[in-house]
């Protein structure tokens, strides 16, 4: 049904460089839905009616319907009204406060009228940026597997925020190009989805302010501005990129003159998606190597090199706060345990930023330069010319065919903007001495009370944490055991850029041949989990870790720091958890190994609820990390739903929870395994009152998929099952009393554990 002629369209979409125009308007579309759903609705009614009518019977000269052919009528108005108070029903649950991201997920997927689904799509505006990014992958899902309605619903939005953020369009890009993989390769290629992609990919999106500078006349800019001269390293890069693009219907002149060949050119997305292909080329090549040792010794190697091409526009996508990315510490990167591939761990040095896009690119320092320096004077100048820069970059060899081009600026936004120049920038003044500068000109007394020098004084006396011995079969371990503050002071004192004040230690894990996809969803369905506990106030205790999916079979994974796998906690310690925790924390009853424990306990019955909805295998001492608060962290979420690892049939209890576990809660009498199993049945509960945001998480993304979790038919039916919906509290409370007693007794788990030490050497 189309909208009638008098209310405005609701979006106008075409993917031409000067024609994509976007008008979006909250109101208009309200109407528009409200007039789209009246005709839907009248048109069926009239239908019916027509249908219902026949010769009317003539009495007294006057016609009248028979009584048989009255009564339909009567019904017909009867749902024609009920239709029209639903609708109204519904329209007050759109516009009304209850009515969030999820519940517009949930509409636009279940909805088959397009006036609904045009009004959601409209309504995605209306929300915050970081809510609906939560659900992309939802979106981008339905976009790539369902009907047209819903995909014209979903594009503006896309579009939209596509031209405002390099770091959305990249992620949308790979999501795209990541869940249209499952696709037949002939459908694949014509599909809504890789059209999509292509068109954020050729960087047609950009802001139209980008639009206007780029189309600047050379004339137009001042003397000073026109003096930068372009680098080698520049023209490589334009004449690169051009010579990939092909003559298309919206750039057709890409082939006529250099100038345009450099205005066709997607500088703005490049940078990025090279740094990302850098570090994936790294793990491909890594993973050809046949001992750890190494792996290492040519990770160091590669990030070294990798090293001379930054700083440069580019950041980690897994961050919370826009910055550059200054410097890689090659010598600590480390790579990790795997069986068949290469995922390896880096630290990367950043410089916070207001905007990545628009802020200037920090100026590199060399390193042979800072271990001279002494004083401010001697730092080098944080005001270079673009000229100097330019030139520093045209001189970096280049070792993996990707022409530099990440390694440069932006040339539009050079000639158009020189970076500001902050005196103040170079201050090699460290912290300390600040602090110091500062106590000194106080005038006022300072005053420290007695219970604050006696808690320092303990504090100092406590029992250090254990260190690791470094190991040539593990060397991650020695890495990760490390306090993450200590690592961060330690990698501060040692690079060029630590005396920035705006200076950030990042980590990142990059894994190449593994579908991150599960990870993903496991990560979102968490992330929704935790925020149903904290809502229903249940003490319970995960961790969610960010994953960015760059392909169907690469991608990135945020780490977990201060925490080492129990595997490595045993193999070092040589003692039981309960030992170790006494080693770490102190004697049973100080008041450190009390909130260890506690901490424990809440974190392990978080975990083992996850463990038993959405049915996690593979559960060995390696993918279950302790952190330095006494936390248990699961990671390693490939085998969830309807996968398990080799269909070996382990693993068949509800889920982990070894005697070693029970220990450290006090034994099965102690107070605190009854606070374990309170907290279990309180988090189902709390759980299963939010249940639908749980399941259309995982239910959109079952659409099209062909990932192992999604094996079989009555993989969401048995999601929903594991809620229990139709018990009552007590006999959810048996239910878990059960599962609790029927994982501490369970011989698969025993099995698997002696299974992996057997095979894999993990203890």
């Amino acid at each position: 049904y189309c909208l009638p002629t008098s209310s405005p369209p609701l979006d106008v979409i075409s993917e031409g460089v000067g024609e994509l125009s976007l008008v979006i308007d909250t109101e208009v579309a309200k109407k528009a839905c409200q007039k789209v759903l009246q005709k839907v609705k009248f048109l069926k009614a009239d239908g019916e009616l027509s249908s219902a009518n026949s010769e009317p019977v003539l009495v007294n000269g006057t016609a009248h319907p028979s009584e048989e052919e009255a009564e339909p009528v009567k019904n017909v108005r009867r749902r024609q009204k009920n239709n029209s108070s639903k609708q109204s029903w519904l329209l007050r649950l759109f516009e009304s406060k209850l009515f969030d991201i999820s519940m517009a997920i949930s509409y636009l997927y279940n909805s088959k009228e397009p006036g609904v689904q045009a009004y959601i799509g409209n309504r995605l505006f209306s929300f915050r940026n970081e809510d609906v990014d939560f659900y992309l992958p939802q979106l981008l899902n339905m976009y790539i597997h369902m009907d047209e309605d819903v995909g014209d619903a979903i594009k503006p939005y896309v579009v939209h925020r596509c031209r405002q953020s390099i770091n959305f369009s990249l992620q949308c890009a790979w999501l795209l190009g990541a869940y249209s993989s499952d696709m037949h390769i002939s459908t694949q290629r014509h599909s809504r989805g890789t059209k999509l992609r292509k068109l954020i990919l050729s960087d047609e999106l950009k802001p139209s302010s980008q639009r206007i500078r780029r189309e600047m006349p050379e004339h137009s800019l001042s003397p000073s501005k026109r003096t930068h001269q372009r680098s080698k390293s520049d023209a490589t890069v334009s004449i690169s990129l051009s010579s990939n693009l092909k003559r298309t219907a919206s750039n057709p002149k890409v082939e006529t003159s250099q100038d345009e060949l450099e205005a066709g050119t997607p500088v703005r997305l490049t940078p990025q998606r090279e740094f990302i292909k850098s570090l994936m080329g790294i793990g491909k090549r890594l993973a050809t190597l046949p001992t750890k040792e190494q792996k290492t010794q040519r990770l160091i190697s590669e990030l070294s090199l990798l090293n001379h091409k930054l700083p440069a526009r580019v950041w980690l996508p897994t961050a919370g706060f826009d910055h550059h990315v200054v410097r890689v510490p090659h010598t600590q990167a480390v790579v990790l345990n795997s069986k068949d591939k290469a995922p390896y761990l880096i630290y990367v040095e950043v410089l916070e930023c207001e905007n990545f896009e628009t802020s200037s690119v920090p100026v590199r320092i060399p390193e042979t330069r800072i271990r001279s320096t002494r004083s401010v004077e001697n730092l080098p100048d944080c005001g270079i010319t673009p000229d100097q820069r330019a030139s520093s970059f045209s001189t970096v060899p280049n070792y993996d065919n990707d022409d530099e081009a990440w390694s440069v600026d932006d040339i539009g936004e050079l000639q158009v903007e020189l970076p500001e120049i902050h005196t103040n920038s170079c201050d090699n003044i460290s912290q300390f001495s600040v602090d110091s500068i500062t106590s000194q000109e106080s005038k006022e007394p300072i005053f420290i009370a007695a219970g604050d020098i006696r808690r320092r004084l303990s504090e100092q006396l406590a029992h250090t944490p254990t260190t690791f011995k470094r190991d040539p079969e593990d060397p991650s371990a020695v890495a990760l055991k490390e306090p993450w503050q200590e690592k961060v002071r330690r990698i501060r004192e040692g690079t060029p850029y630590g005396h920035l004040p705006n200076w950030r230690l990042l980590s990142v894990i990059v894994k190449c041949g593994d579908d991150l996809r599960q990870e993903l969803l496991a990560y979102q369905v968490l992330k929704q989990l935790q925020i149903i506990w904290e809502q229903e106030r249940v003490p319970l205790w995960i961790k969610p870790y960010k994953i960015l999916v760059i392909s169907s079979d690469s991608g990135m994974i945020e780490p977990v720091v201060n925490a080492v796998s129990i595997h490595q906690v045993k193999k070092q310690s040589q003692l039981s958890l309960l030992d170790y925790f006494r080693q770490e924390h102190g004697n049973y009853n100080t008041e450190e190994f009390l909130t260890a424990q506690r901490n424990f306990v809440q974190s392990c019955a978080g975990y083992c609820l996850i463990c038993y909805l959405l049915q996690v295998k593979d559960r060995h001492n390696g993918n279950i990390l302790l952190d330095s608060e006494g936390h248990i962290i699961h990671i390693d979420f490939g085998f969830i739903l309807s996968s398990s690892p080799r269909n070996l049939g382990f693993e068949t209890s509800a889920f982990k929870l070894t005697s070693e576990f029970v220990d450290v809660m006090g034994g099965l009498d102690g107070d605190m395994f009854n606070y374990y199993r309170m907290l279990m049945l309180q988090g189902l509960i709390a759980a299963r009152k939010h249940m639908e945001k749980v399941i259309q998480i995982v239910e959109i993304m079952h659409q099209g998929s062909q990932l192992p979790c999604f094996h079989g038919s009555s993989t969401i039916r048995n999601l929903k099952e594991r809620f229990h919906m139709n018990l009552t509290e007590e006999q959810l409370q048996v239910l878990v009393e059960q599962m609790v007693d029927g994982s501490m007794r369970s011989i698969t788990t025993k099995l698997y554990d002696g299974f992996q030490y057997l095979t894999n050497g993990i203890m």
